[in-house]
């Protein structure tokens, strides 16, 4: 499916958020969460429930599972036990969403340079990117606590920008939250919303305003 709004516009660099954009970590994400809940005594949750919240950090996927018990519950102590469970286990379902990795693969052979900006921490963020063979040419990585702001701040998106060695109007940002795209207009960039990932729904994200709207990683074809 293309994008009924793509226009022929070029780019220099694509910047790529890493949850629900580059990869499907939700499986892994809901499997941390679900060892939580276990040694809370509290039922584990599905797919549906934890895919909405695979974006949005910790707090939410953790809300997302306690549900009506999460006010009063120990939140930081909670956190802590979620993140060294899923840095236990951080690629063990997690892949490419599927076009991500010919996509990136045409980037490299139009000498298109590409880079990673995620809110996720970096003791994070740097194993996973490891993990995954076919991000092992990314040019640039910046986490949610490389600097001492994260999205929607533009400054995250400026540092990558810097990084790859592009200025900020002539990078692309594809995201799947709406702080993604704030970000990207804030940097001066142009966005895409990508559809594919952990949006609230199509209506939603599309009211966003990114400058595109991608059904597929296989609609970025059309700016390279």
């Amino acid at each position: 499916m293309i994008d009924t709004q793509a226009k022929l516009i070029d780019f220099d660099a694509f910047i790529f958020d890493l949850d629900g954009t580059l990869l499907d970590t939700a499986d892994d994400l809901g499997a941390a969460l679900n060892k939580v809940l276990k040694t809370a005594h509290r039922p584990a949750v599905t797919a549906d429930v934890y895919r909405p919240a695979a974006s949005n950090g910790a707090y939410a996927l953790l809300e997302a599972g306690f549900a009506e018990q999460w006010q009063d519950a120990e939140q930081l102590a909670l956190r802590q036990q979620l993140l060294d469970h899923y840095a236990d286990d951080i690629a063990k379902h997690t892949r490419c969403f599927t076009g991500i990795a010919p996509l990136l693969i045409a980037l490299e052979q139009h000498a298109i340079k590409w880079g990673i900006m995620t809110n996720k921490p970096a003791f994070l963020t740097d194993p996973l990117v490891q993990a995954i063979p076919e991000l092992a040419n990314v040019q640039a990585v910046v986490s949610g606590d490389t600097l001492a702001v994260a999205k929607p701040s533009p400054l995250p998106l400026l540092h990558t920008a810097e990084l790859l060695g592009v200025a900020a109007e002539r990078c692309l940002y594809i995201g799947d939250a709406e702080r993604d795209i704030q970000a990207a207009k804030a940097a001066n960039m142009r966005s895409a919303t990508a559809l594919w990932g952990y949006i609230p729904s199509v209506d939603e994200a599309k009211a966003w305003q990114a400058d595109f709207n991608w059904a597929s990683p296989i609609d970025a074809f059309n700016h390279i």
